[in-house]
């Protein structure tokens, strides 16, 4: 497939997902990385989204819960190039009931060369790394092309 690239700017659109037994870890990670997360436009599946912006009072846009179709919900942005960052902490060790939804937004932000931090190490090297601040170029798919090649 060929590659295009995409500006990622300074300020970042995230979005925060934490499956239910990780909820209270990213709503720690989110308290102790506030000033960092103040700094860009946050969105979230439904429960980890209000939680977060209660919890924190950082803004937080809650979109439906995961069952319910927050996954999907944030997958098209991530498809439509409106999420740089995703903070996804899912539980490997218990099984979710729309586990094919995970799998699909993990899909589409390996696809479109987002980082995504899965646990607080990996967001805490996300947050502190230069990326996280300024603006920076990435790798994507060239969907016209690709498209192109594809109506032939």
């Amino acid at each position: 497939m060929k590659l295009t690239t995409r500006l990622l700017k300074a300020r970042k659109n995230i979005a925060l997902v934490a499956h239910d037994h990780l909820k209270d870890s990213l709503l720690n990670w989110c308290k102790t990385n506030k000033t960092h997360l103040a700094n860009h436009d946050l969105c979230g599946t439904g429960t980890t989204g209000t939680l977060i912006k209660n919890e924190t009072g950082l803004n937080v846009q809650a979109m439906l819960s995961g069952p319910m179709g927050g996954d999907q919900q944030i997958g098209a942005l991530i498809a439509e190039g409106k999420i740089d960052i995703l903070i996804f902490f899912w539980d490997p060790l218990n099984a979710v009931p729309h586990d094919p939804d995970v799998k699909a937004l993990l899909r589409l932000a390996t696809v479109w060369n987002i980082p995504v931090a899965t646990n607080p190490a990996t967001a805490n090297a996300l947050v502190q790394s230069s990326l996280f601040t300024n603006e920076v170029l990435i790798d994507i798919p060239d969907y016209q092309q690709y498209l192109a090649d594809r109506v032939k």
